[in-house]
């Protein structure tokens, strides 16, 4: 009898001549074609073979070595005692003519993966390649940061750590990244140094975000410092509030801020004119919409009433403009806050957000500009982005620093003045992380 591999024996092999023919598909060892049909049942299908029923035929033990020729698969040669790995037929002493071995079965061949299977193969690595772009983006944009500025030194005479998380957000003139025709175009002026253009604090806490803007005309107290050009002490003096960039860089300006409203700063983002143009543009511009003609020679701005897509150079002129504002100084204040969450807004939405070939040159014109404190991780530029993405949804306020003048006085010119109560108010409610009342909204 035969051998099947499942340990099963069989009693249907064909026998003739010289030879054996097993019905499992394989020719004898020695000899010619055996006799083929004699059996007398009708045949069977065991794996897609035909086989019937004939008498046993015994078979002598074959040589040490033999040629096997397979019907299912190429002339191998055989080993003694050792089955045939290949198609279905025997090897060596594994065959039927042979006598001893058994006969192993070929495999089924593989069945093409489902429909099903193939779609969600497909959908894992549309979902893995996004992901992959993304973290790899993520790692490039925190290795890019330029973290020049150090919170910690002034740590002798800063307020105490409040409740929330507050971010000092600037916009600089800083001139840097732009060319002479650039500065042109974009009516910068060519002015050496740096100031800041725009100045919000971004409080985040318990009750949602509230994005408070400083005028840069505030008339504030400066606090006594070491200009780090010549070395000079300097006490402290009365001032617009702008003067603390120039006079001492970002760390005088957080002192400042710190000084004039009780609030400790946690983090800092200084962006400047080049990077602020390109990240507009990066994001295919900004619509806003204006409630009357604003025509101004300085910054070049020249807008119909009504809605308009503002590009880079449209957008800084409208940021930057003040003399056409009835509120001056605290009009264009406003209108930065405006335009801010609207950019905010912009590239938060899916078309760009979403896509590697919009949010890459968005992010990289972002941060080519940008300056931030030392201890500013990604987690932390990340959560200011969703603060002000959440201030534009509405979770969240937009307040000016309550003022009493707008035009009042000073050795330095017209200046911004607070008023004192009311500014003390919403400075003490941010501070303990309590919603702004409404009247300071």
């Amino acid at each position: 009898m035969n051998e099947w591999a499942d340990g099963r024996t069989d009693r249907n092999q064909y026998s003739g001549g010289n030879g054996a023919y097993d019905g499992y598909g394989s020719y004898g060892v020695y000899g010619g074609y055996g006799g083929y049909g004699r059996g007398t049942d009708t045949p069977h299908v065991l794996t897609g073979e035909a086989w019937g029923y004939g008498e046993y035929a015994q078979q002598a033990p074959p040589p040490p070595a033999a040629t096997v020729i397979s019907l299912s698969a190429p002339a191998t040669v055989g080993r003694p005692g050792i089955p045939s790995q290949r198609g279905g037929g025997a090897a060596g002493s594994g065959g039927a003519g042979s006598g001893g071995g058994p006969t192993l079965r070929r495999r089924p061949p593989k069945q093409p993966a489902s429909r099903r299977r193939r779609i969600t193969r497909a959908v894992a690595l549309l979902v893995s390649v996004p992901l992959l772009v993304s973290a790899g983006t993520y790692v490039w944009a925190d290795s890019t940061l330029d973290r020049k500025v150090d919170l910690g030194k002034a740590a002798a005479d800063r307020p105490p750590l409040g409740k929330g998380t507050n971010y000092l957000i600037v916009g600089s003139d800083s001139r840097n990244g732009l060319s002479g025709a650039a500065k042109k175009q974009l009516h910068t002026g060519s002015a050496d140094g740096g100031r800041t253009d725009s100045m919000m604090v971004l409080h985040t806490g318990a009750h949602g975000s509230t994005l408070m803007s400083l005028p840069r005309d505030s008339w504030v107290t400066i606090p006594s410092f070491i200009r780090p050009e010549t070395g000079k002490h300097y006490r402290a003096d009365r001032n617009k509030l702008n003067a603390a960039y120039s006079l001492g860089g970002p760390d005088l300006l957080i002192r400042t801020i710190e000084h004039n409203t009780g609030l400790r700063i946690n983090h800092y983002a200084e962006i400047g004119f080049a990077g602020f143009v390109g990240l507009v543009n990066a994001v295919g511009g900004v619509n806003m919409c204006v409630n009357k003609n604003v025509r101004d020679e300085k910054s070049g701005l020249n807008l119909t009433k009504g809605c308009h897509n503002l590009d880079g150079s449209k957008a800084l002129a409208f940021v930057r403009q003040r003399h056409q504002e009835a509120e001056g100084d605290l009009g264009r204040s406003k209108n930065q806050q405006k335009f801010l969450a609207a950019l905010a807004h912009k590239a938060a939405t899916p078309g760009v957000a979403l896509d590697p070939f919009t949010m890459y040159p968005t992010m990289r014109a972002g941060l080519d500009t940008l300056i931030v404190d030392k201890g500013m991780e990604m987690p932390d530029l990340l959560s200011l982005f969703r603060a002000m993405k959440g201030v534009t949804a509405g979770d969240g306020q937009r307040v000016n620093v309550p003022v009493s003048s707008t035009d009042f006085r000073t050795s330095k010119g017209d200046a911004v003045r607070w008023n004192t109560a009311r500014a003390k108010k919403l400075f003490g409610e941010l501070r303990h992380d309590r919603p702004v009342s409404r009247e300071l909204r």
